[in-house]
């Protein structure tokens, strides 16, 4: 059963020689699963959630964020653009540019600041 935001079977094919798997006669507790581990980093990405807010089912969220770390190191997350990139039919691509500017005080500048000139004080 595929979950929302998850990485489907074909998906997941697709991408999973590109990352590492734990070396061989290495040390310390078994690795997670990498499907499970990329599989909380897509539904992160696509939720908009903080780390702290992931699933109990994908494991810690700092174990997570320590492979999602090494991965960004290592260049996995570009290889698997690049392979995805290639495979993507984009006929039509529409990009939005907008921006809102906001007036100073929503920026937290004091009342009057700006009226204020540097080495200036205020008359009473």
């Amino acid at each position: 059963m595929i979950r929302r935001y998850e990485l489907s079977d074909e998906e997941w094919e697709k991408i999973e020689h590109l990352v590492p798997e734990k070396a061989e006669g290495s040390q310390g507790r078994p690795a997670k699963d990498n499907r499970m581990m990329m599989n909380g980093m897509m539904w992160l990405a696509r939720s908009g959630s903080s780390w702290r807010d992931l699933p109990e089912r994908y494991g810690p969220w700092k174990s997570v964020y320590s492979r999602f770390r090494k991965w960004r190191d290592l260049g996995v997350f570009e290889k698997v653009f690049k392979i995805l990139s290639l495979e993507s039919k984009i006929e039509i691509l529409s990009l939005d540019s907008t921006t809102v500017k906001a007036h100073s005080f929503a920026a937290g500048a004091k009342k009057g600041a700006q009226a204020l000139k540097s080495g200036e004080a205020e008359a009473d």
